[in-house]
């Protein structure tokens, strides 16, 4: 499993209030770019989407990602939760990579190439991966323990 460095956790927790303040913006331009691809946009409840909550849902999810990313076991929870509904909604890990790439350019869509500079986006490239990497396996098991049953 990959980690994030520390210096790439330092600069994932200084964006914390740049998270606060945009999250919900950085979302919504992710699922825009996430959603040009009609297959993955096709696991995704539209009245969750038109509502706006799967985008607060994840801007909130990435907000505690940011405050705790040093802490993972505070967000024991919440990851448990992630994974449930990724399995509901068939999430594998083919999927992961999609998100990246819309989620990164979102970061900086929003937040201006001076905040999300290359090293920011560095950063946040590895704690995402971190964060996959933790879901990806959890939902691996979470798949074969439902085909053992």
């Amino acid at each position: 499993m990959r980690t994030a460095s520390a210096h790439a956790m330092t600069i994932v927790k200084a964006t914390a209030p740049a998270l606060e303040k945009h999250g919900l913006a950085i979302t919504t331009a992710m699922y825009a770019r996430l959603f040009e691809n009609k297959d993955i946009e096709a696991m995704f409840d539209r009245a969750a989407q038109t509502s706006g909550e799967q985008p607060k849902r994840l801007a909130a999810a990435i907000l505690a990602y940011a405050k705790n990313i040093d802490k993972l076991q505070n967000l024991g929870t919440a990851v448990s939760r992630m994974v449930a509904r990724h399995i509901d909604t068939g999430v594998k890990a083919e999927h992961y990579p999609y998100v990246a790439d819309a989620l990164l350019p979102a970061i900086r869509d929003v937040l201006g190439e001076e905040i999300a500079t290359d090293d920011v986006l560095g950063a946040w490239g590895e704690a995402y991966w971190m964060l996959a990497d933790i879901l990806i396996s959890a939902e691996a098991q979470a798949y074969e323990d439902a085909e053992a049953a």
